[in-house]
Parts: C-alpha cells; sequence; structure tokens
C-alpha cells in the first residue's frame, strides 16, 4: 500500500472546496497531491490550512473519525454528557454509516449546540450521508463541500479548546494523526487531560 494511500491526489479537485487563503495557496504552488500539500503546510507553519486541506483530502468516514479522535483528544474531565453522546453517535454512523446513527448525530449535535467541537463532529456525519431531507422526503443531498467544512471547524475547535496556547502542539498531534488513519491506521489521540 503507497504512503498515506488513503488521502485523495487530486489537489487541484480539492482546493476550491478548501478555500484556503493566498499564503497557503502560495505554498501549494507546484504540489500536486493532498499528502505532499498538507506536508509542506505545516512545514511552512501554514497549520490550520493543512487541517482544512486533510479534512477534505480523506474520505468522508476517515474524515469524521479524524474529527472525533481529536476532540476527544482535547475533551475536558467533565465533559458534559450530550457532548460525549454526539461524538459517539458520530463514531457509530463511522462504524455503520446507517442513516438512524447518522441522524442520531445531527440531533444530538443541535442539543449540544454548535460552539463546541464535538457537535461539528455529529454535523459532520450528518453532513456525509445520503439526504438532508426529514426521513420519507425526496433526496436533497447536502452540498458536497459541507461534511470537510464540518470536520475542518471540528478539529480547529479542539485545537484551542480550553487552552489556546497549546494549538501549535494540538495541531502537530492531529495531523500525525491523520497521516495515522491515511495510511489505514485508528489516528487514536491519548486524552489530553490524563497527561
Amino acid at each position: 500500500m503507497a504512503a498515506l494511500a488513503k488521502l485523495r491526489r487530486d489537489l487541484d479537485a480539492i482546493l476550491p472546496a478548501a478555500k484556503l487563503d493566498a499564503p497557503a495557496l502560495a505554498v501549494l504552488l507546484g504540489c500536486t497531491d493532498a499528502a505532499e500539500g498538507i506536508g509542506r503546510l505545516q512545514s511552512a507553519g501554514e497549520r490550520i490550512a493543512a487541517v482544512r486541506l486533510g479534512a477534505f483530502a480523506l474520505p468522508r468516514r476517515e474524515a469524521v473519525w479524524w474529527a472525533s479522535m481529536c476532540t476527544a483528544h482535547t475533551a475536558p474531565a467533565g465533559q458534559p454528557a450530550i457532548e460525549i453522546r454526539v461524538r459517539d453517535a458520530a463514531e457509530q454512523w463511522v462504524r455503520r454509516q446507517d442513516d438512524a446513527s447518522r441522524r442520531t448525530a445531527m440531533d444530538l449535535a443541535r442539543q449540544a449546540g454548535f460552539n463546541v467541537p464535538d457537535a461539528w463532529v455529529g454535523v459532520a456525519a450528518f453532513w456525509s450521508g445520503e439526504s438532508m431531507a426529514p426521513p420519507g422526503q425526496p433526496v436533497v443531498p447536502p452540498a458536497p463541500h459541507l461534511a470537510g467544512t464540518a470536520v475542518a471547524g471540528a478539529v480547529a475547535l479542539a485545537s484551542v479548546r480550553g487552552d489556546p496556547a497549546r494549538q501549535a502542539v494540538r495541531l502537530a498531534r492531529f495531523l500525525d494523526g491523520l497521516r495515522e488513519i491515511a495510511d489505514g491506521g485508528a489516528g487514536r489521540l491519548a486524552p489530553e487531560s490524563a497527561a
């Protein structure tokens, strides 16, 4: 298996959805695949741009898992149960990819409120499915960029949760986890609160 085989290779197709700023795009000049692009961005200190690119380069299922691993890593001790439940529901969708767990993840995300990273993991799972319409209604597919946008948001919020001064260290760990997932691994990160 090629290194980082789960990452998309078609960088030009990913970039419009990732909506990177001009400095990040300048770092990517001459780059043709996402794996190289993520590495270049990280080396240049454009870590959030690397996260955004990774959110769109991974397949949706793996991207939702990655976001869940990142949010679990920075979850505070005594985290509200609803936030844990939404993350668990999103992970259930990753395992089953069924409509019921996807809709449960979205319902719990609404209850958690959209100001916590765990809620955005639930939204990412929901936007990874076939339809945003209620069951039994005509299919309304989510726009292709929505799941990646929610994943990027979840990971970015997780990187500053509780202690924004830890963002650079956290983003480095998150990008290591992304690479592990792209290589077929689990990308699990030990809870930060246990360190």
